[in-house]
């Protein structure tokens, strides 16, 4: 089961999300939980991509999925209200820190606490895939892991733990999200904070 990294900032939810905000997040996500009339109270994944998708262009099939399984704490497959809200107060509007661990998550793509050098490989593969115009891409996707490796492997042992991830960010926020773009522009977080706030007010019947 992925870890909870959510819950040491519960209580500080409210700092970077305001209530007005919280209260458009939760209209929205009971207008769309509508779709599933045998289970309103929880999202499917599908619907939570879509959403990424639509209104952050998040393309990388690869960065969709494994946002999705970020927000999905309790890995059931659903996303219910309360790690919509979680995972959206980090997405949208994290601070330096929170942004750290959310992307690092993304990117520890079997959630073993390491970004390994295969999945180092499959995310910049992923990512990088439509700007190769080379015979053999992949050669110069090893030539940038190794790269990657030598300048964010702080202990060398041959992975990327989440101390080396964040000494490197400190370093260079250009390697916050070096493997795939996962987090937004203000444009657009400000763009889906009003879309969320045009869904019609629901009286809170489940969380």
């Amino acid at each position: 089961m992925m870890s909870n990294f959510y819950e040491p900032r519960s209580r500080c939810f409210l700092i970077t999300v305001s209530k007005e905000e919280v209260d458009a997040l939760t209209n929205m996500f009971k207008d769309l939980g509508k779709a599933n009339p045998s289970r309103p109270e929880k999202l499917e994944r599908t619907q939570v991509r879509e959403q990424l998708h639509v209104q952050f262009g998040v393309t990388d099939d690869i960065i969709l999925d494994r946002i999705v399984r970020v927000f999905d704490l309790d890995s059931d497959n659903y996303v219910n209200l309360s790690e919509w809200l979680q995972g959206l107060s980090v997405f949208l509007k994290g601070t330096y820190e929170e942004k750290k661990q959310f992307c690092f998550k993304v990117y520890d793509l079997n959630d073993d606490g390491f970004i390994t050098r295969e999945e180092i490989f499959n995310l910049l593969k992923s990512s990088m895939t439509k700007l190769q115009t080379e015979e053999d891409p992949d050669e110069g996707i090893k030539e940038l892991l190794e790269i990657t490796i030598k300048r964010m492997d702080a202990d060398k042992d041959g992975k990327i733990s989440r101390d080396d991830f964040s000494e490197a960010v400190d370093a260079d926020i250009l390697y916050l999200e070096h493997f795939g773009s996962c987090l937004p522009e203000p444009k657009d977080v400000e763009a889906f904070l009003k879309v969320a706030a045009t869904y019609p007010p629901y009286r809170a019947t489940y969380y």
